[in-house]
């Protein structure tokens, strides 16, 4: 499999840049486009669609190719896997229904291969992405053929530029701003492997959630979380008189870390903050009873981290190189490490040396060293692709 990484600030701009990648009898099947919600997603699909190119699509907060970041562009990572190794699946949702939703996206999955696996990413800014990611999970829970391994599911959640307003998920014909969708990989034909690793330390003494639902948080040891947040950090927060729910950017750098037995803590990012009742709303649950520590804003030790843990995963992998690498890495990082994440992205790429595309997200999924597949917030999340040599 042959990949190639193209990127451009217009739809003009990449279609010169696709005629040159093909210039040389490349043949690309799929594309992986991520891109800026000030970008004419409907132009790039129509261009790649009228090359029969199909088409994985999310909006983002900052888009990168290898270790080139951009802001407010389109990169895409041009594949020529075989067609018949890969299937798009694409929902609408809700959030009622994501579950459901992702149930059956888990369902086409087993339908298409004997042996699947997910990369996904989902819009909707306040979509919570755990339902999604243990809904594929579900899909499978109860099948015989599946009880000895876990199933793949990579990703990341859509973005816009920090606009907290509308995210977009879209493929050839369709594009929603509340969505999931689904690059489904024949695992018999194409090696995975990747990584969810994030490096942000948790500090003080373990704090109770006393009383939350689903993803917001209304009191952290019987006190207001917001408060808490506030008075624990000493974070600044600006009421706005005219809004109950303020974007609270500021908390980004400190994300609540929810504890797990015999698993890896996983990040909860409060994303708002109600000015009325001093409530936390992050992204993703936090279940009533939790433990939870709060983190400090990152050094560069953490880029290390996961650097070293990506380097891991190449030497504990059974494939050693890989022809595409794809990244989800949380918008916070950027914020916390300003130019210097390129470091991070330049580092991981070059332990495999093979094109990369990545974006700036809300959310991602993956697989920590200790756990299981889930939803994280503050993270990298690396995926390595290798198609099989007797494919």
């Amino acid at each position: 499999m042959k990949a190639k990484s193209i990127k451009g600030k217009s739809s003009e701009e990449i279609k010169s840049a696709l005629k040159e990648s093909m210039a040389d009898g490349f043949k690309p099947t799929l594309a992986i486009v991520f891109l800026s919600v000030k970008q004419d997603r409907e132009a790039i699909s129509r261009l790649l669609d009228e090359k029969g190119i199909q088409i994985f699509g999310a909006t983002t907060a900052g888009e990168f190719i290898d270790s080139e970041i951009e802001e407010a562009s389109i990169v895409i990572m041009l594949l020529d896997i075989h067609p018949a190794y890969f299937t798009i699946a694409f929902l609408e949702t809700s959030q009622n229904n994501a579950f459901e939703d992702a149930i059956k996206i888990g369902e086409m999955g087993k339908e298409a291969f004997a042996n699947p696996a997910f990369i996904i990413a989902n819009s909707g800014v306040a979509l919570d992405g755990e339902p999604i990611v243990e809904g594929i999970t579900r899909a499978f829970a109860s099948d015989d053929k599946f009880a000895h391994r876990e199933v793949t599911v990579f990703g990341g959640k859509a973005a816009d530029d920090l606009a907290l307003e509308s995210t977009f998920v879209f493929s050839n014909q369709e594009s929603n701003n509340c969505a999931i969708i689904a690059l489904i990989i024949d695992e018999d034909k194409v090696a995975i492997s990747g990584i969810a690793t994030c490096g942000w330390k948790a500090i003080g003494t373990s704090k109770t959630v006393t009383k939350s639902e689903g993803s917001t948080v209304f009191t952290i040891d019987d006190k207001p979380a917001l408060d808490m947040l506030i008075n624990y950090l000493g974070v600044e927060i600006k009421p706005d008189d005219n809004k109950e729910l303020v974007s609270f950017l500021s908390s980004w750098y400190y994300p609540l870390q929810l504890e797990r037995e015999n698993a890896d803590p996983v990040i909860r990012t409060a994303m708002f903050a109600n000015s009325k009742d001093r409530s936390l709303i992050c992204s993703g649950i936090v279940p009533q009873g939790s433990k939870i520590k709060f983190s400090l804003p990152p050094d560069f030790d953490s880029i290390d981290t996961v650097v070293a843990e990506c380097r891991g995963l190449k030497e504990n992998s059974s494939h050693q190189e890989a022809d595409a690498l794809i990244m989800f890495s949380c918008v916070s990082r950027f914020l916390s490490f300003g130019a210097v994440i390129k470091e991070e992205i330049e580092q991981v790429q070059n332990i495999w040396n093979a094109p990369m595309a990545g974006f700036f997200s809300y959310g991602e999924y993956g697989k920590s060293k200790i756990g299981k597949y889930d939803y994280h917030n503050n993270t990298c999340c690396l995926v390595a692709l290798k198609e099989k040599s007797n494919s």
